[in-house]
């Protein structure tokens, strides 16, 4: 199932083409082929989109507690 963002940013992308056809100056064919070539690049850089902004907003669980412990070995190390 294509998302309506896709859709719209297809649109939006295919705008200059639209506009063309309102001031008759293409055929309806080739907007709408350019409406079709610009609905998997526009689902391609929405979804690199949302990759990259997938980590942004989540909140990372607590740690766990560690209480330090003093090193229990010899101050000072034997020289041979």
């Amino acid at each position: 199932m294509i998302r309506p963002s896709v859709l719209l940013f297809a649109l939006l992308m295919s705008a200059p083409a639209v506009y063309r056809y309102v001031l008759d100056e293409i055929d309806v064919t080739e907007v709408l082929i350019r409406f079709l070539i610009a609905v998997p690049i526009a689902a391609i850089l929405l979804a690199g989109l949302r990759y990259v902004t997938a980590g942004y907003g989540r909140r990372e669980e607590p740690g766990t507690r560690v209480t330090p412990t003093p090193d229990t070995g010899d101050p000072k190390p034997e020289q041979t």
